[in-house]
């Protein structure tokens, strides 16, 4: 079956539809609320695990304290993911113990390599954050501008993440283009399980 949506040209992202049926808005919020709580999540978790390598080592000092910052906003976010979850009864995705476990292994892996590649899936995790929040914020603006702006306010603290990471060295992380590839495709798997289940 062919999409009847005509093809993008312009290079914009595009906005999904919302799906057909009763309580579908209610759904598709739930299926935000849910992906945003386990982004974040992750996230956290990974700047923990960074964080735990570099702490205590001589030398490391900016970069502990660097993720410990960039940690604390990321708690934050995950703070105010858990108060709408548990306000509007929607539950958070089943996977969350395995994307901690893998969150876990991405932050202290990439650590253990150097400061450079550590900076590297910031960048490369930002980034496809950033996007994600990019397209919600298109898509729920005018139903939920309340949302949409507490969204907004993530993605420029999430960009600020991306942007510090590439200011201090993360393209000249060894492997950095598989290193990024590798790691933007596992965070774009993850947001489409996590919506569903």
């Amino acid at each position: 079956m062919t999409d009847p949506r005509p093809a993008d040209t312009t290079g914009e992202r595009r906005i999904p539809l919302p799906r057909p049926g009763r309580g579908a808005s209610q759904r598709r919020r739930g299926e935000i609320l849910r992906v945003d709580h386990a982004g974040e999540y992750a996230a956290v978790h990974i700047y923990r695990a960074q964080q735990a390598v570099f702490a205590g080592r001589k030398g490391k000092e900016a970069i502990t304290a660097d993720m410990e910052e960039m940690g604390r906003q990321e708690q934050v976010h995950l703070a105010r993911f858990n108060a709408l979850l548990n306000a509007e009864g929607v539950r958070p995705t089943v996977m969350t113990p395995i994307w901690r476990l893998a969150a876990l292994t991405l932050g202290a892996g990439t650590a253990l390599i150097s400061e450079k590649a550590a900076h590297a899936c910031t960048e490369a995790v930002e980034a496809v954050i950033e996007e994600h929040y990019a397209e919600q914020i298109a898509e729920i603006q005018d139903q939920d501008p309340a949302l949409a702006a507490e969204l907004t306010v993530f993605r420029e603290e999430e960009l600020a993440h991306h942007d510090h990471a590439v200011e201090h060295g993360s393209r000249d992380a060894p492997g950095y283009q598989l290193l990024s590839a590798v790691i933007k495709a596992g965070c774009k798997v993850a947001i489409k399980v996590s919506e569903r289940v």
